[in-house]
């Protein structure tokens, strides 16, 4: 089943015009294999944005020709990959040694940097 996507308008410098049919229709076909695969494996979650940010990514969508849901799934991939980094750094130093934090600022003390 063809994913058919409705035209958005495309707000470049503050106008709102909409996308020649023939442009939007190829650009839909060449991703269209792709985007059924997505669609029928996604699950639906309801999202809250704020105005602007929800603005701004209707206009990202538009002028990048990806649909918002895919902007969505890049940034909290984006994100995750970011978070399991940094539980990589925390696996690799887990061993290393403490130092409390009197102990620290008696250090700075005694070196004169505080």
């Amino acid at each position: 089943m063809p994913v058919v996507r409705r035209s958005q308008p495309a707000e470049a410098s503050g106008s709102s015009q909409f996308l020649p049919s023939s442009t939007r229709d190829a650009l839909t076909s060449e991703r269209s294999g792709a985007m059924v695969l997505a669609m029928a494996l996604a699950k639906r979650a309801t999202v809250y944005l704020e105005p602007d940010l929800h603005r701004a990514l209707r206009m990202k969508a538009a002028e990048t020709d990806h649909t918002i849901s895919e902007l969505v799934n890049d940034a909290v991939r984006q994100h995750l990959s970011e978070d399991a980094e940094d539980l990589e750094a925390f696996r690799s130093r887990a061993k290393e040694a403490t130092l409390s934090f009197e102990t620290l600022v008696r250090g700075l003390k005694r070196r004169g940097k505080l």
